[in-house]
C-alpha cells in the first residue's frame, strides 16, 4: 500500500501539578459533576497535558456536566476534556462518549485520590495513563 500510515499507541502524560489541580476541582464540586479543558501538546501517540482551563459557561449537575463550545476562543493546545463521576464509575457513558472534544478524555470518580483518573479514547478504549 501506498498510502499506509504507522499506527501508534496513544498515550497520556500528565504532570504531577495539574493532577492536583484536577483533584481539587473535583472535590470543589461534588456532589455536582465538575468539568475542565486541557491543554498540553500531542506528538507521536503521546498526550503531554500541562495544563487547564475552565469553559466558559459551564453548567454542572449530579449527573452531568458540560459547556457551549461554540464560546471557546480558538486555542491549539486543546487536548481533550477531564469530568468527575460522583457517582464512582470511570466508565465514560454514552453520553460521554457522544460529547467526546479533543484527543483524550478524562474521568475521576470518587472519592477524587491520585488512583481515581483514568484516560479514555473517542471509542470508549482505556488509554495508558501516567503521572510525570
Amino acid at each position: 500500500m501506498l498510502f499506509k500510515k504507522k499506527k501508534f499507541e496513544r498515550q497520556v502524560s500528565l504532570r504531577r501539578d495539574v493532577l492536583d489541580s484536577i483533584l481539587s476541582y473535583c472535590q470543589m464540586k461534588h456532589p455536582n459533576e465538575g468539568i475542565l479543558i486541557l491543554k498540553g501538546k500531542s506528538k507521536s501517540g503521546n498526550i503531554m497535558i500541562d495544563g487547564l482551563v475552565i469553559p466558559p459557561f459551564n453548567y454542572t449537575g449530579p449527573t452531568f456536566a458540560g459547556f457551549p463550545h461554540s464560546f471557546l476562543p480558538f486555542d491549539m493546545s486543546y487536548v481533550g476534556i477531564v469530568h468527575s463521576h460522583p457517582s464512582g464509575s470511570a466508565e465514560p457513558s454514552v453520553t460521554d462518549l457522544h460529547n467526546f472534544f479533543g484527543l483524550v478524555s478524562l474521568i475521576v470518580k470518587s472519592p477524587y485520590g491520585d488512583k481515581d483518573i483514568f484516560a479514555w479514547d473517542s471509542g470508549g478504549n482505556s488509554v495508558k495513563l501516567s503521572i510525570v
